[in-house]
Parts: C-alpha cells; sequence; structure tokens
C-alpha cells in the first residue's frame, strides 16, 4: 500500500490494562481526546511518524490492537492496524 501524507488522524485502541495510561499519554501528545479509547485531530506528517513508532514500542502485539486511520481530506485515507484484532465472530449468529 502507498502511504500518503496525511494531515488528520484518528486512533482506537484497544489494550491492556496495564498499558492503557502509557497508550492514553502518547496519543494526548499529539491528538485531541476524542472519547473514551479514541483520538482524532490535525497532526503534521512527522508526528504522525512519531506518533505509531511510539504506539508500536509500548503495545504487545499478541495482546494490544491499535487502528489509525491517516486522512489527506474527506475523499482519501489510510488505515494502519497494529497488533491483533479482537475476535468478533463469535457475536453474529
Amino acid at each position: 500500500m502507498k502511504h500518503i501524507n496525511a494531515n488528520y488522524a484518528f486512533v482506537f485502541y484497544d489494550v491492556n490494562e496495564k498499558r492503557v495510561q502509557k497508550i492514553f499519554k502518547i496519543c494526548k501528545k499529539y491528538l485531541s481526546h476524542y472519547q473514551k479509547s479514541v483520538f482524532r485531530g490535525k497532526i503534521s506528517s512527522s508526528n504522525l511518524i512519531k506518533l505509531e513508532q511510539e504506539i508500536r514500542s509500548k503495545i504487545n502485539r499478541s495482546e494490544d490492537f491499535v487502528t489509525i486511520i491517516k486522512m489527506t481530506n474527506d475523499k482519501q485515507f489510510e488505515e494502519v492496524e497494529i497488533g491483533k484484532p479482537e475476535e468478533f465472530d463469535s457475536l453474529f449468529l
């Protein structure tokens, strides 16, 4: 996938309780807290790289899951998933 130069991002996370505050603090440095484990806001390309690197260094990829939606405008975006997504098969009958 070709990487885009984003200027706005959303971060959603579901991480182990031991790491919630670490991920919260990292996201808070770069974006605005929107609700529970959701952040959003304008961000420079260099800060977006830093944000992603800091998150990658703190999570346990076999337990935690983070999604970063990178946007350049209302028609173009890139999604980055870090870690293991929760299995939702059991939700559907």
